[in-house]
């Protein structure tokens, strides 16, 4: 049996998220001043990390720069064997030492343990979520926090709504034909960046049929086989990333909604090569290229080792 696949970054199952303790504000309370309660603040979308060690940096109590309601806490579960908790700080909380500094996930992400890694983006994507449902989008009341930062509350008279977090599903897709694979670059990228083809999915289609139709709008490429691969949390600020992988049933690109700068077909020799440039390894994007690419590496070594036979 081939070894389980390593888990995408932000992805694991590294917190108990422990939803039975969202609703016991008495237990929380309590957990808040136990020995090995951790703390991830977040500021401005950032956390805080020693690159140098390639370690988040997670308060304990006494680290906060105050007393804290609450009201201020989302309960992410626990982690490591003990609660763990994110909130957001208005100015950067650092240690005395030095060392460390907010970082976007986007770069700190890569550095950082898997566990670290997943804890960090689950707590920014909650207190981002916390930022942007200040209101009822119902009402326009004023909205207040409960289950341990899984909900909010509409205080308006008569409306009362529980707002859950979501996710925007997204998804991804490697299309191979042969040696080559479809590669599509946006504008605004680093110069010579190329990637695999993505969009959200709209409401009333299925994941499937939502591959099949970005690739055909971005590119004019009809799909035959589509395969379900893998999924990213990709906290920018709440998409989740479903990674395809599909076989072409075209090859003749034509940039139908102007969303790419350009799409091509890139043989394995050319990637390998080092053209085009990729994105970061942290990326599932990634992943699906270097496992596209692996699967050629390892049917060569297979016939090789069969010759040897």
């Amino acid at each position: 049996m081939p070894e389980p696949l390593p888990h995408n970054t932000f992805a694991g199952a590294y917190v108990d998220r422990a939803g039975e303790r969202r609703v016991d504000e008495a237990w929380q309370r309590d957990a808040l001043t136990r020995p090995g309660t951790v703390f991830v603040p977040v500021w401005q979308g950032r956390c805080p990390a020693d690159e140098a060690r390639g370690r988040i940096w997670l308060l304990r109590y006494e680290d906060l720069p105050g007393e804290p309601r609450m009201d201020e806490l989302v309960f992410l579960g626990v982690f490591r064997g003990a609660p763990a908790f994110a909130l957001e700080v208005n100015e950067p909380v650092l240690p005395v030492t030095g060392g460390v500094e907010y970082r976007d996930l986007r770069t700190l992400g890569g550095l950082l343990p898997p566990d670290e890694a997943s804890l960090a983006a689950h707590a920014r994507a909650m207190v981002l979520w916390h930022q942007a449902q200040r209101h009822c989008g119902h009402c326009g009341a004023a909205t207040a926090p409960d289950a341990g930062g899984y909900a909010r509350i509409c205080t308006g008279p008569g409306c009362g709504r529980r707002i859950f977090p979501r996710v925007d599903p997204a998804i991804i897709v490697l299309v191979a034909a042969g040696e080559r694979c479809l590669l599509g670059r946006q504008p605004t990228w680093p110069e010579g960046r190329y990637s695999t083809i993505a969009g959200f999915v709209e409401p009333g289609e299925s994941l499937e049929d939502a591959v099949r139709r970005e690739v055909f709008e971005e590119t004019n490429v009809r799909l035959a086989e589509v395969l379900y691969q893998s999924s990213q949390p990709w906290p920018f600020p709440s998409a989740l990333m479903l990674g395809f992988r599909a076989v072409a049933e075209s090859d003749e690109i034509v940039l139908n909604d102007g969303e790419l700068e350009d799409a091509r077909w890139f043989s394995r020799r050319e990637i390998r090569a080092g053209w085009p440039k990729l994105p970061p390894r942290l990326s599932i994007a990634r992943r699906l290229v270097d496992d596209w690419l692996g699967e050629d590496a390892a049917a060569n070594d297979g016939r090789s080792r069969q010759g040897l036979g």
